[in-house]
């Protein structure tokens, strides 16, 4: 399952950085805009609708998701012919295949103008060749996406995108706040049953599996899904590391000391592996939490064989549909719980930026620039294409009641209106992964249910962990950290399999430290304090 939220890491895109590396470098000099302006609107602010005063077609890179497939003919992309007067001329790729095709068209030099879905930090491969636009030239023709950056102060959150160059090379999606998704699902009837409390810290959550444990003494209580990288992730931040989800590039900001260091190798990450050691030793935690598919997580706590195990709120939907076939509907309650708190405090991590969009350097060139930056500002950053993409057109696909989106009688979208028979993404081509994502809290909360909302009430108690600085490596040293990183990052994972599950005794944990030295840790961290030190001496 895709993360929305986790940045890509140096490792995923090694090959195709290292081919691109060897390629000539495009010019990355600003462009005259005043010449290339066919289409484009002569007055475009904050609050206006874009229209091409020509008919316009950009070419599209659309990734497709199984569950709502590519269709020519969706409303999506009829009323934005009707009504921003632009046609998309889409180059349709399977989303399990995306990823590899994106870098080779890219590479290619075949992509097309508008090259969808690119999470941050996956366009770093790209930049040294020249193959993407330094998008940061042209903001100032995007009055949307610069009033949500000052507006909901993602200054920070935007700094981290810079490259060597000084210049950021991809179009996030901006969220206004911190969207905290995954937790852990209990089985709260049998919580209740027992007398228990939902747990509020990591020791409260072992305290409640040793209370499960003991009244359901064949059981283990917590058996996860996700191969552990989603409760690794979100216990590593209580704990003050980087684990699972959140490992990326390895790297952890010391506020303090104002430099970065390897977060799988400190006193911290000992204590997480610690932790979840005992959880496994005790026969709280199943072992096979980390080498398991979904499925057969799934199963054992649909059937009553566990009683906690990670869900975001589509997965509690899911489970709570497959329970309601096993054990009846009333008979049981799910939830997840408030992400638990640690010993550095109630802390979350994550990040205000989503997927976004990088564009073909190519597109510099057309006359129809101005009005290409001013669709996209548009589309990707107004309210009103934010409303568009996700709940589609007023009066067709919903309504508005006292403020309030309602969808249409015939529609539904995850549960909104089950009586629906048509499905807002496979139908109409809205609320797809190519063009929603980010906005405002409310747009975002509108789609959710009573108890998705009440678990994001609770979690607003949290602390963001706070933005580290960028590294803006340069090509060179980014190819040598990449390179150092790829096993870096292994063997962190082949061993905190080890630890937790008993196969390496914690014992040994200053030993499993030396070999990540011996990896190259040290070298790895030095290149890494050395691009971030170089881009604070030029501000």
């Amino acid at each position: 399952m895709i993360r929305r939220r986790d940045f890509l890491g140096l490792a995923s895109v090694v090959t195709i950085g290292l081919m691109m590396t060897s390629c000539d470098a495009a010019s990355t000099e600003k462009v005259d805009t005043s010449k290339s302006r066919t289409g484009a609107m002569d007055s475009f602010g904050v609050g206006d609708t874009f229209k091409a005063t020509v008919p316009l077609t950009f070419t599209f890179l659309f990734s497709d998701h199984p569950t709502y497939p590519y269709k020519k003919d969706w409303l999506l992309f009829t009323k934005m012919a009707s009504d921003n007067n632009v046609t998309l001329d889409a180059t349709v790729v399977p989303g399990s295949d995306y990823e590899q095709k994106r870098s080779l068209l890219i590479s290619s030099g075949n992509a097309p103008e508008i090259i969808a879905k690119t999470y941050p930090g996956s366009e770093s491969a790209f930049v040294s060749a020249g193959a993407v636009l330094p998008v940061s030239d042209y903001v100032d023709l995007m009055p949307h996406f610069q009033e949500k950056v000052k507006k909901w102060k993602l200054e920070p959150e935007i700094e981290i995108l810079t490259q060597e160059d000084g210049k950021y090379y991809v179009l996030p999606g901006l969220h206004e706040k911190l969207w905290p998704e995954y937790s852990v699902c209990f089985r709260k009837d049998v919580l209740k049953k027992e007398g228990l409390a939902e747990p509020t810290t990591w020791e409260e959550f072992r305290d409640v599996l040793r209370s499960l444990k003991k009244a359901y003494p064949d059981t283990v209580p917590f058996s996860d899904r996700f191969k552990g990288e989603n409760v690794l992730n979100i216990a590593g931040n209580a704990f003050g590391t980087v684990a699972g989800w959140g490992l990326v590039d390895g790297l952890l900001f010391d506020q303090d000391k104002k430099e970065f260091g390897f977060a799988a190798g400190s006193k911290q990450f000992k204590d997480l592996v610690t932790y979840f050691n005992s959880l496994v030793s005790e026969g709280l935690m199943d072992p096979e939490s980390f080498t398991q598919t979904d499925d057969s997580a799934i199963q054992k706590f649909v059937s009553g064989k566990s009683f906690a195990i990670s869900a975001n709120s589509q997965n509690v939907i899911t489970y709570r549909t497959s329970m309601e076939q096993s054990l009846g509907k009333g008979n049981f309650e799910i939830g997840k719980i408030t992400v638990p708190g640690g010993p550095a405090g109630d802390i979350i991590g994550g990040s205000r930026l989503e997927n976004g969009i990088m564009l073909n350097s190519s597109v510099k060139d057309k006359d129809s620039f101005v009005a290409l930056i001013q669709y996209i500002d548009w589309l990707f950053y107004s309210d009103a294409g934010k409303e568009f993409s996700k709940w589609g057109v007023e009066g067709t696909t919903f309504t508005k009641e006292g403020g309030k989106r309602k969808l249409a009688a015939d529609i539904n979208f995850q549960g909104l209106n089950p009586s629906g028979t048509k499905d807002l993404r496979v139908e109409y081509g809205f609320s797809g992964g190519n063009f929603s994502y980010g906005g405002a809290t409310e747009l975002l909360h509108s789609t959710f249910d009573s108890e998705e909302l009440a678990f994001q009430k609770a979690m607003e108690s949290k602390t963001p962990r706070p933005v580290a600085p960028p590294i803006p490596f340069s090509s060179i040293d980014r190819e040598q950290a990449t390179l150092v990183l790829t096993p870096l990052k292994d063997h962190v994972k082949q061993n905190i399999l080890k630890f937790i599950t008993g196969q390496r005794s914690l014992s040994e944990f200053d030993a499993y430290v030396k070999e990540l030295e011996s990896k190259g840790q040290s070298k790895y961290v030095e290149l890494a304090n050395k691009a971030y030190k170089a881009y604070a001496d030029k501000k």
